[in-house]
């Protein structure tokens, strides 16, 4: 039996012809909506399509399934990445938790993820990364989604070690990004990172930075990853969750990891730190620390019409 959405539809143009009124009717709604079809229960689907259960049921085994949950199955394969988390959120969510058992198991998932992550760490390709990063005479962080404030993270980690870092993932979007990546060379290096749900942006990307000669130091979840094959050098974290596509714990611990490495390996990296500290101090908070303009903090003043009032109604008494 083919499998997937794209299988599917093959089938349907071939019988089209052949099925029934109310079968054609149940035709075009799965073709006309296959992911919000994959996603549907039999009774879900018969409403939507203006159809009884026993139609779709029927219409299940005119296409040559053993039935709507075998037939379903073939359409979700063809979104397998992006329905996954929802699959798993439909299951879970009939399983009976308190909001503190649920809050618990979250931690426990992440705690796994970070000590799988911990464990995937090859020494040979973390010594790579650095000596990518510290190489580098550019280097541009990639991410879109979640991975946005990832990218950002990184860049706000690596500035005071590196010469020039920037997350090229949030402002003007991927066009934006694009029109960076056009003076790529090979002295520079593009961090991409994506996690499922792949964002293809981030792909699309990265093949445009190898095309122009940039090294590549991908981030992602697991050698299937479409940014593995792209890349000079891939780390990985693990990055499953129950209740929502991606956990970004474990990317984030692996990205914080990552820059104490560099900031370990890079020279004068504590007169580097110091500097930059010495350099934001101003934008910084310090105990009876007075802005220009401002009163002490602690001690608020009242407005002075308020304080006149007040004091003129004490009077008056």
């Amino acid at each position: 039996m083919l499998q997937g959405a794209g299988a599917v539809a093959q089938i349907v143009g071939k019988l089209y012809p052949q099925l029934s009124k109310s079968h054609r009717k149940t035709a075009d709604y799965v073709l006309g909506n296959p992911f919000r079809a994959a996603t549907m229960t039999i009774d879900e689907l018969s409403e939507a399509a203006g159809i009884s259960v026993a139609t779709a049921n029927r219409f299940s085994h005119a296409l040559g399934f053993d039935g709507y949950a075998s037939f379903r199955a073939a359409l979700v394969s063809d979104f397998a990445t992006t329905l996954a988390p929802v699959e798993k959120l439909r299951n879970e969510v009939q399983r009976s938790a308190t909001s503190a058992e649920i809050m618990a198991a979250a931690f426990e998932n992440d705690i796994h993820n970070i000590e799988a992550t911990r464990r995937m760490l090859s020494p040979e390709q973390c010594e790579q990364a650095v000596d990518m990063i510290l190489a580098a005479e550019r280097i541009f962080i990639t991410g879109f989604g979640a991975s946005a404030y990832l990218a950002g993270l990184m860049a706000h980690a690596l500035e005071p070690y590196v010469r020039t870092v920037s997350s090229v993932a949030l402002a003007g979007g991927p066009s934006q990004a694009g029109r960076q990546f056009f003076k790529l060379d090979s002295r520079d290096l593009v961090i991409p990172m994506v996690f499922p749900r792949y964002a293809a942006d981030t792909v699309w990307l990265t093949q445009r930075a190898v095309e122009k000669g940039a090294k590549v130091l991908a981030i992602t979840d697991v050698p299937g990853s479409p940014l593995a094959p792209l890349a000079d050098v891939t780390i990985f974290a693990q990055t499953d969750r129950k209740l929502s596509p991606t956990s970004d714990a474990a990317a984030l611990i692996l990205i914080q990891a990552l820059c104490d490495a560099v900031a370990h390996r890079a020279s004068r990296s504590v007169q580097a730190a110091s500097q930059m500290a010495e350099f934001v101090l101003p934008w910084l908070y310090l105990p009876q620390q007075q802005r220009p303009g401002t009163t002490p903090v602690g001690k608020p003043t009242r407005p002075a019409g308020r304080t006149a009032a007040k004091s003129k109604g004490k009077t008056k008494a």
